[in-house]
């Protein structure tokens, strides 16, 4: 048996290594889109694989090739099995990063981490890396004395949406399963109060494009009778909102039954919304946010400012992408959003809709022996009462893990928090806040094993 202020001792006295183990991830460039060097992926992987065996699992680095023809990126698969009448936890995070986008944006290098005001900036600082060391840190605490076995699985392509992640779990299956699954890639409520994620947005695009001449012309000559499809563009897309800035689109699920409450003036801060910008849509902040359909543009064909001339455009492609309440088939909510476009195109503009994902939602369901052991060790971890939120991204894959492993409890957790700006400029970590989750999730498994 231990204690919970072993536990806290133990991971403070060994944070300055899992600092700079972190920093040293950090450092790896590991961008997981086709257009960057994919051998920084596998680097990254075989440094998160070395981290695994310091720590005495038995590791495997593994880049999974389908029937299909998908190749994965390299992911670490690591194991060390339970004692007599110990359950089995998975550990999952990812080890692959976004693009840094424009440097001229950074306060820093991106990839060279550096402290400021108690955070540590770098691309994944936060997202994921730090849930990795998250899992690293608290096995290291722990060691074996739980006797709880654990499945560590780090993948390398969630930020181009996990294409081989399905695949991945049934052809690993028998390796893969456990008793709980901890899913350490979310956020907290703010910093200094922890929090488990109980239901995710699911997510679909689709690119829509729109003609309306079939060569393009002088704007000069043709334009009055011809709108051009930039225009007719804009004007569908119009539509997809309501005035007060509600989706517009019927078929789609919505509902307002948020349990945190989340201040108007909290987001705008949290959001950096300018002064006098009103915010759309009706309901609670948090149900907007989490239980309520989103539709966003999120790309345009267009001609560049540098490159105008005075022609009428003939066709105008955009990618649109929406986020689905919990408890609505995403493909189901693709085709409503479709067959809306479809219907209301502008002057009998030609508008075509090529549907590319349909990623569902999560619902967790209540109260659940892993998830009370979760709730009383982040508020130990926190000195600060847990809250249940939602999340109005997406993480698609816990789906599948629920499908592969449907007796598993499965929580989702995280170390990010409203100002780590994770995928953007100047993505950053809470230091302190780090160091709360790892003690959090090596009290869990202790309590898990009946250790604590």
């Amino acid at each position: 048996m231990t204690t919970f202020e072993e536990i806290a001792s133990t991971v403070d006295a060994q944070l300055p290594a899992h600092r700079a183990q972190l920093e040293d991830l950090v450092r790896i460039p590991s961008v997981s889109a086709d257009s960057f060097d994919q051998s920084q992926v596998r680097k990254s992987a075989e440094a998160v694989a070395s981290l695994a065996r310091d720590r005495g699992l038995d590791v495997e680095v593994i880049q999974l090739h389908t029937e299909s023809g998908k190749v994965g990126r390299p992911a670490v698969l690591a194991h060390r099995s339970a004692q007599d009448g110990k359950p089995t936890v998975l550990l999952y995070a990812h080890h692959d990063v976004q693009p840094e986008g424009d440097p001229a944006g950074w306060d820093s290098e991106p990839f060279e981490p550096i402290e400021r005001d108690g955070r540590l900036y770098g691309r994944g600082s936060a997202d994921d890396k730090a849930g990795i060391m998250v899992h690293m840190a608290a096995l290291a605490a722990l060691g074996e004395s739980t006797g709880v076995g654990v499945t560590l699985f780090i993948e390398g392509e969630e930020e181009v949406g996990s294409p081989t992640f399905h695949d991945f779990l049934e052809t690993y299956q028998d390796r893969l399963k456990a008793d709980v699954i901890v899913v350490a890639d979310s956020n907290n409520w703010k910093v200094g109060t922890p929090s488990l994620t109980t239901s995710l947005r699911g997510v679909t695009s689709m690119s829509v494009r729109l003609d309306v001449l079939d060569h393009a012309l002088h704007s000069g000559m043709y334009g009055g009778p011809v709108l051009d499809a930039v225009t007719l563009m804009a004007r569908l897309i119009a539509t997809l909102h309501n005035d007060d800035g509600s989706v517009a689109v019927e078929g789609l699920t919505a509902y307002d039954d948020a349990d945190a409450e989340y201040l108007e003036e909290d987001m705008r801060v949290d959001a950096g919304v300018l002064e006098g910008v009103e915010l759309a849509g009706n309901g609670s902040i948090a149900s907007r946010l989490w239980t309520k359909p989103a539709i966003s543009v999120i790309g345009m064909d267009v001609t560049s400012v540098a490159k105008s001339s005075n022609t009428l455009t003939p066709s105008c492609t955009a990618q649109i992408s929406m986020r689905v309440a919990p408890g609505q088939n995403p493909r189901e909510a693709a085709d409503a959003l479709a067959a809306h476009l479809e219907s209301n195109a502008p002057f009998g503009a030609h508008v075509s809709v090529d549907i590319k994902e349909a990623g569902p939602a999560f619902k967790a369901g209540g109260d659940t022996p892993a998830t009370i052991a979760a709730r009383w060790a982040l508020e130990e971890a926190w000195g600060s009462e847990s809250v249940d939120i939602g999340v109005g991204g997406s993480i698609p894959f816990i789906s599948d893990l629920n499908q592969v492993f449907p007796d598993a409890e499965i929580l989702v957790t995280g170390v990010e928090d409203p100002d780590t700006r994770a995928h953007s400029q100047n993505e950053s970590l809470h230091l302190a806040d780090w160091r709360n989750a790892i003690v959090a999730e090596a009290a869990l498994i202790a309590r898990l094993g009946n250790e604590l």
